[in-house]
């Protein structure tokens, strides 16, 4: 259903400035300035975003076309990257609901949050572990569940109408029209419908179909890859984390997108809690408690959480990073023994072992980190670049 377009929208106290817009622009441009899409934007951006500007300020502003395409680390993921002018509306509207939503959100939940990424939240459930536990000398347990299909799973519908009440009542400024009409035109924005393939289709083979929005139920999903996804789902869940914080009274709590974590001293209370949390997931957000992925132990056996181990007193780098790195290592090496990379080739690999050495050196992988470079690297690589006293990343030789 369009909206209808109110006269007043264009009205210039009611609209988008371009002092906005070229804020939301810098902050897309940050992340993504080097992609095909920003480039051909940028080549004549000042115009490109005055005539964006018209459209949203008109309310003729529709989404373009995605990029679809498959990732395989760390898991397999179909992801849906949207066109370069509409990430800077992404942007924008974050930039304005932001301050809001960090009024409502609890302070652990973790993901896409100015300060609170995946380190946080593992120090975060460390602390939780080492405090409930009184510095490892009390029994305490820890719960882990995880949602099955979760970005799948969202229902536009439900997750519009608590938007469109969320801004009714709580972002009073005269663009408020607009901002809904914005949020309303990316949830219900179907990328499966508008999109282009880069790679294969065979990529897609054996992806699992409840992971791809090519076969979500009408009205469901969300494309993993937009900036809008990642905070709006954070919003979707926010009752849930209270639900967990205030009505179940669960202190040490933490999630992580559709991960979470509780730690309770009563191992029996937490069992009590998982079919409370599978009805109120199910009823109120049409979402489904995964049934093979409930963790339930004493907090001395430890926790796998976000790439991490965490145990009493130390916190290691999960296995699937490390052989994640040394995957992505040989690769280049058998690209290297090929032919002598390229410009793109070896920017694709600094910045492929710099994103693994800057992961890695928040944990004690010092060694781990040495070897990689010193051992499994090819003599040729080696020759392109050089590397810092702690290993913590590469830099291309001159």
């Amino acid at each position: 259903m369009q909206l209808k377009l109110f006269p007043f929208f264009n009205k210039p106290d009611c609209s988008i400035t371009l002092y906005e817009l070229f804020e939301a622009y810098f902050n897309c441009r940050s992340n993504k300035r080097r992609t095909n899409n920003a480039l051909a934007f940028e080549v004549d951006y000042e115009n490109n975003l005055i005539k964006l500007l018209k459209e949203i300020n008109s309310g003729l502003y529709n989404p373009g076309k995605s990029i679809a395409f498959i990732v395989i680390k760390p898991v397999k993921r179909e992801i849906f990257a949207a066109n370069f002018r509409d990430r800077i509306v992404h942007h924008l509207i974050i930039n304005k609901l932001n301050p809001l939503f960090e009024k409502e959100f609890i302070h652990d939940s973790f993901a896409c949050r100015v300060g609170k990424g995946i380190h946080y939240g593992i120090r975060r459930v460390d602390h939780f572990i080492r405090t409930c536990s009184q510095n490892y000398t009390k029994d305490c347990f820890i719960l882990k569940l995880d949602i099955k299909a979760f970005f799948m799973s969202i229902n536009r519908g439900l997750l519009f109408e608590k938007l469109n009440k969320f801004i009714v009542e709580k972002y009073h400024k005269p663009d408020q029209f607009l901002i809904i009409d914005l949020c309303r035109k990316v949830i219900y924005h179907d990328p499966a419908n508008h999109y282009i393939i880069k790679g294969d289709k065979l990529d897609w083979d054996n992806l699992p179909r409840d992971k791809s929005l090519f076969y979500t139920p009408d009205n469901c999903g969300l494309p993993i890859g937009n900036l809008t996804s990642q905070v709006f789902a954070n919003f979707y869940m926010n009752s849930f984390d209270h639900l967990i914080k205030h009505n179940l009274k669960i202190r040490y709590y933490g999630r992580y997108v559709d991960d979470f974590v509780m730690i309770h001293s009563h191992k029996e209370y937490l069992k009590s809690i998982i079919p409370i949390i599978r009805e109120y997931l199910y009823s109120n957000l049409g979402l489904v408690l995964h049934p093979n992925k409930i963790y339930l132990q004493h907090y001395s056996k430890g926790l796998s959480y976000l790439g991490a181990v965490i145990k009493p007193n130390r916190i290691y780098i999960g296995n699937r990073t490390k052989g994640n790195f040394y995957q992505a290592i040989q690769i280049h090496n058998k690209t290297a023994d090929h032919h002598k990379p390229d410009k793109s080739e070896i920017k694709l690999f600094q910045s492929s072992t710099n994103s693994y050495l800057g992961i890695m050196k928040h944990y004690k992988t010092f060694n781990i980190r040495k070897k990689m470079l010193y051992n499994i690297l090819s003599e040729r690589l080696k020759k392109l670049f050089r590397t810092n006293i702690k290993f913590e990343k590469i830099i291309i030789k001159k």
